[in-house]
């Protein structure tokens, strides 16, 4: 029986857990993890922390068809992907945090990263087969 606790407590609990860590690492090892619901968690937790140790703007996760695209904007970068299942648990778990069930919706979310917090702006839009998630740090 699998534990049903608030995923958002949960992304911000990696985010302690893996905040001395060097988050493009631990993230390109993403892919690999069986237990994808856990490794969504973990990939967002890890993008949260990229995102505010490299001064991002946002971090996007597109899915079109097969093809899975992270993309972070600080310079022209892409980040390792999650994966295709760990990809489709990212999304269904930040649209569980966020409560948005449109096909658009943006929404902040604030995230508590050791003794401090970071407030993310959070975008979904899904068209078709498409759908892309926004982490905005600004």
């Amino acid at each position: 029986m699998k534990e049903k606790r608030n995923l958002h407590v949960k992304v911000q609990e990696h985010c302690d857990c893996f905040a001395t860590t060097d988050p493009l690492k631990e993230m390109s090892k993403i892919s690999n993890d069986s237990e994808t619901d856990e490794a969504a968690l973990k990939w967002l937790a890890l993008a949260a922390l990229h995102g505010v140790n490299s001064n991002a703007k946002r971090i996007s996760v597109t899915k079109s068809g097969g093809d899975i695209r992270v993309t972070a904007d600080y310079r022209t970068a892409e980040l390792p992907s999650p994966g295709r299942n760990v990809a489709d648990e990212i999304f269904n778990a930040i649209r569980d945090i966020t409560h948005i069930d449109s096909a658009k919706g943006k929404l902040p979310l604030a995230l508590g990263i050791r003794d401090s917090s970071v407030e993310l702006n959070v975008k979904v839009k899904k068209d078709g087969d498409r759908e892309k998630i926004t982490l905005n740090f600004s």
